[in-house]
């Protein structure tokens, strides 16, 4: 008894963890990578992912596939820096960059935090209005609220928090799943659509649009964050045996937020036949051609996903918020206070009527210039073996991920003139 004792107690934590059963000890290593895939299906691509089915029906299957390979890809490095540094992306910066740079590093991370927030509480917001009829500043007040209980969890643990948003990421699954059914599609054409074609000047903008949108800055300082508070590593074969863990919970997250993201292009390919309703580039038109041609359970689950998808979303982005503070400032602020700095914005819009969509438009620009301050470094560090130990990129790694980098940082730059040009 007393050896059994004493082997517990001088257990690292991932023996620790490992020690309570096969299945538990491999659920443990997972989590981080679901709250960073809510990101992935957040109220933005859903309007983008059903305009593309509603236009070119089949046509950019190909570009949702390849987006998120993309993010994938990124996820994963930005896991691993987390992991084998013990610090975040903004904890980094500071450290390793000067003082001014670190000031604006800072600034431009806190103005996506608030874009962030600014998609999600609409997105949310628009998801009440069309399930029971709540103005636009109520529902967004509501959502902020909702968001703030969420959040909450995290004084429980990282678990309460991890599984909260996995649940809430598989009833947007469960939604689309659903709606897919009843749509039905065409398994041919989907493939068909596998084959990287374009169609039309139109068709190259839409996307560049859902490929530049792939890398959402804060959930690489969150997903940095995730991983280096979890499991600490007594020494290098633990260190790479929990990101064995890791690649696992990007894989999981990741293709279950592409399924979605997929599902929403085929659902509108099956059901708007390659026109669509009018207005379906937006949230509303998207929801009324649903119920046109599938039936009102139909648009009730786009509603219902989206509703939970601006929750989860909000929650991660106030989160993020948080990191950034931390972690370029050294600074902590009460949860109840970063909740309003950020919601505030939203709440502003709201309240003076701007279109849905435009701030989402806009959301999406302000996100775009945030890509390269967040995506440049992760790269940039994961290079270094002095920094990274024996979790170091290979060289064919760095590569792709620098081809990625530039590929998205010049659609992202692409889009951002697009909208600035009109």
């Amino acid at each position: 008894m007393v050896t059994n004792e004493l082997a517990v107690s001088t257990a690292t934590p991932l023996q620790a963890a490992r020690a309570r059963g096969r299945v538990r000890g491999r659920l443990i290593l997972l989590g981080p990578a679901f709250v960073a895939a809510v990101a992935y299906v957040d109220p933005g691509n859903f309007a983008t992912n059903s305009a593309a089915g509603a236009r070119y029906g089949y046509l950019l299957v190909w570009v949702v596939v390849v987006a998120n390979l993309m993010a994938m890809l990124v996820q994963t490095l930005t896991a691993k820096l987390g992991l084998a540094t013990g610090r975040s992306l903004p904890e980094l910066c500071r450290e390793r960059m000067p003082r001014p740079v670190n000031r604006v590093m800072w600034v431009q991370a806190e103005l996506v935090a608030m874009a962030t927030d600014l998609a999600e509480v609409i997105g949310g917001a628009v998801a009440l209005y069309l399930l029971f009829g709540i103005p636009m500043l109520p529902g967004g007040i509501i959502i902020g609220t909702a968001s703030f209980v969420v959040l909450a969890l995290r004084s429980r643990g990282f678990r309460a928090f991890e599984i909260a948003i996995a649940v809430l990421l598989g009833v947007i699954v469960l939604a689309f799943a659903a709606n897919l059914l009843a749509a039905g599609s065409d398994p041919g054409s989907a493939m068909a659509g596998l084959v990287p074609r374009l169609q039309g000047t139109d068709s190259v903008l839409l996307a560049a649009g859902i490929l530049g949108a792939t890398v959402m800055p804060h959930v690489i300082y969150v997903h940095s964050a995730l991983t280096r508070d979890r499991i600490p590593a007594a020494d290098d074969v633990e260190r790479r045996t929990l990101f064995c863990g890791q690649r696992t919970d990007v894989l999981l997250a990741l293709t279950a937020a592409g399924a979605v993201n997929l599902a929403m292009l085929l659902i509108a390919a099956a059901s708007f036949r390659g026109g669509g309703p009018a207005g379906a580039d937006s949230l509303e038109g998207v929801h009324a051609g649903l119920g046109q041609t599938i039936g009102t359970a139909a648009a009730f689950g786009f509603a219902i996903a989206l509703l939970v998808s601006g929750l989860a979303s909000t929650s991660v982005g106030t989160y993020a918020g948080e990191v950034i503070m931390q972690g370029f400032l050294r600074r902590r602020v009460p949860l109840l206070l970063r909740r309003l700095i950020t919601l505030l914005p939203a709440l502003a819009v709201l309240a003076i009527g701007l279109d849905p969509t435009r701030a989402l438009v806009l959301s999406q620009v302000i996100l775009s210039f945030g890509i390269p301050f967040a995506l440049i470094p992760v790269v940039a560090f994961t290079r270094r073996r002095d920094l990274m130990g024996n979790l170091v990129n290979h060289p064919l790694t760095t590569a792709a991920a620098s081809l990625v980098a530039v590929l998205v940082v010049a659609l992202n730059a692409f889009l951002l003139w697009q909208v600035v040009t009109g």
